[in-house]
């Protein structure tokens, strides 16, 4: 497998790579997640956030990076899982959808998985349907269980207004 480099959500297909997969993985409380790695076009601290009033819901403020204006994202909230709670190992995730960048805050990065999307199997039907429709599926190694994100379901945000 070959490293690319980062894409864009709208470039994203269902049918990628086939042999496999670069996944970013993270957590939002003890939950495990992954995002396609093509997409993160880096990792950084939360740094300062200016908050936004009448904000959609999920959206935390935004910051300023290296001249560039991210809109912050808490990526527990956007998914319905409560919010992250800042700590020392709390980051963002840096992707850009339509020339906008968005920073989603996450409590912590965990790894880099590279993956058979062959294994990864369809999201259980026993999860909130909110959930499950922004999944692409859950990855399992062993006991680890992976949930994988939808790319097109990060930039979404009909679903999480309530």
């Amino acid at each position: 497998m070959h490293c690319i480099g980062p894409a864009k959500a709208e470039d994203m297909h269902q049918d990628e790579a086939s042999d496999g997969m670069l996944v970013t993985g993270f957590r939002l409380g003890e939950a495990a997640f992954g995002v396609d790695a093509r997409l993160v076009q880096e990792v950084v601290k939360v740094g300062e956030i200016t908050r936004v009033h009448d904000a959609p819901p999920g959206v935390v403020g935004i910051r300023n990076l290296r001249g560039r204006i991210v809109t912050v994202v808490d990526m527990a909230s956007h998914l319905d899982l409560g919010d992250v709670e800042e700590g020392p190992d709390t980051r963002l995730l840096i992707m850009e959808h339509q020339g906008e960048s968005y920073g989603f805050l996450v409590d912590a990065v965990t790894d880099a998985i590279a993956l058979d999307e062959g294994l990864v199997g369809a999201a259980p039907a026993s999860l909130d349907p909110a959930l499950r429709n922004r999944l692409r599926g859950v990855w399992r190694e062993g006991d680890r269980l992976t949930a994988i994100l939808d790319p097109r379901a990060l930039f979404q945000w009909d679903d999480a207004a309530k």
